[in-house]
């Protein structure tokens, strides 16, 4: 049997690296075009390039290891069939589940390797990312997330925002510190909530500090009410925390949702994408599990062009659905959890059944 295993698994992982190299090659040079302008209007250099290249690969690899491994499931087994082996270690007495065995097995293997490298790796080169594409080559403000809160200076005044939220326009917990040429803080100003009406931001309640310039004594303090604040920044250039969320992983979006829950802010959208950080790596075994019997059905008649095109139509029909349910847990449809696992679930169902019609 470890001659079998030896066998099914040099043929799984040849086309596994092939499938897998193709994609990442398709996706890097669509990505790569749409963003050589900005390489060239702001000059970069050989490094930014390598860079770019350097932590655009684990990024991509997390994104379509799901659906190699659909593709190689179906070539592999379809390839196997159409030259009748299968039916030649079926008749062998080799049941249908020792055969997909050591496939399954990987697949187990690749998963925990995805959410290794969820945890682990691709939020670095994701804030790398970020950091080139957003700030150095598109020339936006400089942002840093710090403790899963928005740090950045405009002028004399230094500005930090808990959570922004740019599709619902409203940033949570702005506090905003006003320094003189020391540099030393003579004005604090706090609101739990902002958000941007007519052109400009606007706070409900507005509690501002004011500090003796020389010894820094606190002199007064004041409530304004309905206060226009002055942030130089629209809601569309908070996406870029949006884009430094998508880079945490569990347990940091974990400590994001227990902070904002004890400060009584929705944390509705962390929830469904912590959860989806669990969820999104076992969609690599689902897929395997999902490509067995498309692939068996097929028998003789398999081929290449066959193969890539239904693992393409799977692939792109699991990510609608994905996309949608996630937007209704965002939306609060969906309970957080359920909305991170129902894909995998429904998937995973239309696998078992239909792997039970083949066996019949």
């Amino acid at each position: 049997m470890k001659i079998l295993n030896r066998f099914l698994l040099k043929h799984f992982l040849r086309i596994l690296l092939l499938s897998s190299s193709a994609f990442i090659g398709i996706y890097l040079l669509i990505d790569f075009f749409e963003k050589i302008s900005d390489f060239i209007n702001h000059h970069a250099t050989t490094g930014d390039y390598f860079s770019y290249l350097f932590n655009s690969i684990p990024v991509i690899f997390v994104q379509i290891l799901p659906l190699a491994i659909l593709m190689t499931m179906v070539l592999t087994l379809g390839t196997l069939g159409r030259t009748n082996e299968v039916t030649a270690m079926r008749a062998c007495g080799v049941s249908l589940w020792r055969i997909i065995q050591p496939f399954m097995l990987l697949a187990v293997g690749l998963s925990i390797l995805l959410l290794c490298l969820n945890e682990f790796v691709v939020p670095v080169n994701a804030r790398a990312l970020n950091e080139l594409l957003e700030v150095k080559l598109q020339g936006k403000q400089q942002m840093s997330l710090k403790r899963n809160e928005i740090w950045f200076r405009d002028k004399d005044r230094i500005i930090n925002i808990r959570m922004a939220d740019p599709q619902q326009r409203e940033l949570h917990g702005v506090t905003i510190f006003t320094l003189d040429q020391i540099p030393r803080i003579i004005l604090r100003q706090e609101a739990a909530s902002v958000i941007y009406r007519n052109g400009s931001w606007r706070a409900k309640s507005l509690t501002e500090r004011r500090f003796d310039p020389t010894t820094g004594d606190l002199l007064k303090t004041r409530i304004r009410r309905n206060q226009i604040i002055e942030i130089n920044q629209r809601p569309a250039d908070f996406a870029l925390q949006k884009n430094l969320n998508s880079a945490l992983n569990f347990r940091q979006l974990l400590k994001m949702v227990k902070k904002l829950d004890r400060e009584g802010i929705d944390t509705t959208r962390q929830r469904v994408d912590m959860y989806n950080r669990l969820a999104a790596p076992f969609t690599c075994l689902i897929m395997a599990f999902l490509g067995v019997p498309f692939a068996l059905q097929r028998g003789r008649n398999s081929n290449i062009a066959l193969g890539i095109g239904l693992s393409l139509g799977i692939g792109v029909v699991f990510f609608i659905l994905q996309s949608l349910i996630t937007a209704f847990g965002y939306a609060g449809a969906l309970p957080p959890l359920l909305a991170a696992w129902t894909t995998n679930v429904i998937f995973l169902m239309l696998g078992v059944w239909m792997l039970l019609s083949v066996k019949e």
